[in-house]
């Protein structure tokens, strides 16, 4: 089965779409987890309204902790062998999951990564600005990792390849985090086509990018131990 983990903040505009494109997107077994941050919108009464006729479990966190920490709750309660992360936003189209499913079957992968930047990939509709603040973060952790697009927040992975593995949870970029740290072999890369938001407001602050810089300074120091 497959638990997809998506953690919310204002979401309520958009979870009913999101939960129809999914189911039918996913002829096999599937749950989704709503991981909300108290959202003053209603994103999680609306959650478990849906869940009495979809197989939806929902996580009350109560106020706003974070995308990362999100995702890492959402994947202790997860019942699935492979776990998926996406958006609420719609910006990741439900549509593809079952080309990632494909992908990590046919390449015998361990992680599938919803790609904007390999080839066939691309961006909609983002200000130049944001743009270019993805490219230069891409372009600091080159010696991370060679994935193309490790700040995705679209991906598919098994669930050992996180099993006992010491996660720190800070900002956006958790495939980050599990590139650098996790248990696998090969990870691929999928293009998708990501679309910006239409309903709801973008949660970049610049929060996040203090949290990035954290992150990178943590993850650095973790390589280097490593290679020692």
């Amino acid at each position: 089965m497959i638990s997809i983990v998506i953690p919310t903040y204002n979401e309520a505009e958009n979870i009913a779409d999101l939960v129809v494109r999914v189911k039918r997107s996913l002829p096999e077994p599937y749950e989704l987890i709503f991981v909300d941050d108290g959202s003053p919108d209603g994103t999680a009464l609306i959650a478990e309204k849906l869940a009495a006729a979809h197989p939806i479990k929902v996580v009350q966190r109560g106020k706003k902790l974070g995308l990362a920490s999100a995702v890492l709750e959402g994947f202790k309660v997860a019942s699935g062998d492979l776990l998926c992360v996406m958006d609420s936003d719609l910006s990741h189209p439900p549509e593809i999951l079952p080309l990632l499913l494909m992908t990590l079957k046919e390449q015998n992968a361990d992680i599938v990564i919803g790609s904007r930047f390999t080839q066939g990939g691309r961006i909609e509709n983002w200000p130049q600005k944001r743009l270019m603040a993805t490219n230069l973060a891409i372009l600091s952790v080159r010696p991370l990792t060679s994935v193309k697009d490790p700040m995705s927040g679209f991906f598919l992975l098994k669930k050992s390849v996180v099993d006992q593995v010491d996660l720190i949870p800070r900002g956006f970029k958790i495939l980050l985090e599990i590139l650098v740290k996790g248990k696998y072999t090969k990870a691929v890369e999928y293009p998708i086509v990501f679309k910006d938001r239409i309903f709801g407001e973008s949660k970049i602050n610049p929060r996040v990018y203090m949290d990035f810089s954290a992150q990178l300074w943590d993850l650095y120091r973790y390589k280097l131990k490593s290679c020692r």
